[in-house]
């Protein structure tokens, strides 16, 4: 059997992963777990300590240095945390530029002041085995016991979602197949889209919404199907309503093209956030307030039915079946 592409199924996580995981630790209080991309560990009395893993790879090299900061401490972000350390590993291709390098550093310098963190070791080295440039990032961030946010939910909970749905796909479109892109976009719209890969981070979303929230998640590879895991994790069912997603005049233009829903596309930075039905308004203005676009998409239900509500019938909620980025990078062309 040969992995698919992309994040591992969390069949295959049960399967290899969680039995493999040595020996059994009293201050972990959660470890690895499908739907939890962080770890918690008590720190004292107060506070337990977050922490998160993620590589950065197969980016656009201007985006390097910004992802290698964002996409580890979103994970810490969504479970109430403030990233603050960092450790992080570079390792490079032969060839790799001292400019390159320089510019990934200002760049993640600039993230880190931004947020109030701090880089506290890693490792860095050019290898000849390696064929592009590749970072892992362990960031860490404490919270208090009583502000910990998990991806659950209760029943009646609405599902807060910002307006970020499958931007991560339509941007790396327009930084990989542009010339593809050329037949529904402008130049200037592909441009503008290049410029969004700034909005792919959960970081401000989450710092922003954890008084209002009783958990919240990253939609990642896989996107809104993310909403599964949240389920799976509270004994819960859900509704969407497709006449509520907002999605981006552009975004839409590109899954169009590529023949696609918004439902199960990449979407990392797209803060999912569930949220008590009595907080659900305040948690909409305060994100307005903040200048963050968001909707409110659907609600956890008792019954563990998972529901799409669409053109006046409804069907099973789509599951994370694969990666919408091979049909970007294994086709030359996309369908008729």
């Amino acid at each position: 059997m040969r992995l698919p592409p992309g994040k591992l199924r969390n069949e295959l996580l049960r399967e290899v992963i969680f039995p493999n995981l040595g020996v059994e630790n009293g201050k972990v209080l959660y470890g690895p777990k499908a739907g939890f991309d962080s770890a918690v560990l008590e720190y004292d009395g107060e506070r337990y300590l977050v922490i998160a893993t993620d590589p950065t790879l197969g980016v656009p090299e201007e985006t390097f240095g910004f992802f290698t900061y964002h996409f580890a401490s979103s994970d810490v972000a969504v479970f109430g945390a403030r990233p603050r350390w960092l450790v992080v590993d570079f390792v490079l291709p032969p060839g790799t530029s001292r400019e390159f390098l320089e510019e990934t550093m200002r760049t993640l310098n600039a993230e880190c002041r931004r947020y109030g963190s701090s880089i506290i070791g890693g490792h860095t080295g050019v290898y000849p085995s390696v064929g592009e440039p590749t970072a892992t990032t362990t960031a860490i961030g404490l919270v208090r016991k009583d502000e910990l946010k998990l991806p659950i939910a209760k029943p009646g909970d609405r599902i807060i979602v910002t307006g970020k749905v499958a931007l991560e796909f339509a941007v790396s479109a327009a930084h990989f197949r542009a010339d593809e892109l050329k037949k529904v976009l402008t130049p200037t719209e592909i441009a503008e889209l290049r410029a969004m890969y700034r909005l792919e981070t959960a970081v401000p979303d989450a710092l922003t919404a954890r008084p209002f929230v009783r958990g919240m998640h990253d939609a990642t590879e896989g996107g809104l199907t993310a909403l599964h895991e949240i389920a799976d994790n509270s004994g819960l069912g859900f509704t969407v309503y497709a006449g509520r997603l907002e999605l981006n005049p552009l975004v839409r233009k590109v899954l169009d093209l590529y023949g696609l829903e918004p439902w199960d596309v990449s979407s990392t930075g797209t803060l999912i956030a569930v949220a008590p039905p009595k907080k659900s308004d305040q948690l909409l203005a305060e994100f307005r307030g903040n200048g963050i676009k968001a909707f409110e998409l659907g609600e956890f239900t008792e019954e563990r039915e998972r529901v799409l509500i669409e053109n006046g019938g409804e069907r099973d909620f789509p599951t994370f079946e694969g990666d919408p980025y091979v049909t970007l990078y294994g086709s030359p062309d996309p369908e008729p």
